[in-house]
């Protein structure tokens, strides 16, 4: 709702990059304790979140300067990532292509590091998409409510109980009710996060955590394009693409963890 969060001698401070930033310090904090309980080197988990974040920069934005071509009039438009734009799917394959090349750089246990990987990732995805929410990025479609156009957070009766209203400036359109698409995967993250960490700690074997993170996103992501204004359906289908990669990640996350599973069982067996 406040794209600039204070301007200093003409210089504007951004509430998207903030937040952003203070997204990658908190999975930097939290990478950095699950490294040392699972005896691995600190060093090389920072390099590996450093490769994650570059990538997953880059691969985000770019996909959404495709995907959002009507938004960019100049080079300039395609660095305005301060303007908030970014896709997640984009930029979670950025960021897993980095994780990989720190892997078999650094000869870290793969799934030992993915679990680990995909709670910080839910966490700093929660945070940033308060900077999606301050910028006015990732909206929802127009909410069925009569009333007020005054930019803010409204409360209502009908699913899900509140609505937004940004102001002009942002990249929702100004002055009309909103679904807090934003909010709603803030929201559902938090929950995706509190679930990952329960089940780390008790988890039947490594590589579950991450099967688990992409089932539960994955179905977040369906049921949240539902309310999203953003990304159009495909014609003929109904669904857009980002549903389409979100049922993938269901399914491949079953696939994993049964494959995982049953080389557990071999493990014991031999």
């Amino acid at each position: 709702m406040y794209p600039v969060l204070l301007e200093i001698f003409g210089v504007k401070i951004y509430t998207y990059g903030v937040l952003v930033a203070l997204g990658a310090f908190i999975a930097y904090w939290l990478l950095l304790k699950f490294a040392r309980r699972e005896g691995m080197n600190p060093n090389h988990l920072e390099n590996a979140l450093l490769l994650a974040l570059f990538l997953g920069i880059v691969v985000g934005r770019l996909s959404y300067v495709v995907e959002h071509p009507e938004q960019v009039e100049g080079f300039r438009d395609i660095l305005a990532i301060w303007n908030g734009g970014m896709t997640f799917f984009g930029g979670f394959m950025g960021g897993v292509v980095g994780v990989l090349i720190a892997i078999f750089r650094y000869k870290l246990p793969f799934w030992k590091t993915a679990d680990i990987s995909v709670i910080a990732l839910s966490i700093a995805h929660a945070v940033g998409r308060l900077g999606c929410t301050s910028a006015g990025c990732c909206y929802g479609k127009p909410f069925p409510v009569e009333g007020t156009s005054l930019p803010g957070l409204h409360f209502s009766d009908k699913f899900p109980f509140f609505y937004l209203v940004f102001p002009p400036g942002a990249v929702a359109p100004p002055y009309m009710p909103l679904y807090p698409t934003q909010l709603m995967e803030f929201l559902g993250l938090l929950l995706i996060f509190a679930l990952l960490l329960l089940t780390y700690r008790k988890k039947p074997f490594d590589g579950f955590v991450f099967s688990l993170y992409m089932f539960l996103y994955g179905l977040l992501r369906f049921s949240l394009e539902l309310f999203r204004g953003v990304t159009p359906p495909i014609a003929g289908l109904g669904l857009t693409w980002n549903q389409l990669i979100a049922l993938s990640l269901v399914f491949l996350s079953l696939i994993l963890a049964l494959w995982l599973l049953r080389e557990k069982r071999h493990e014991k067996v031999a």
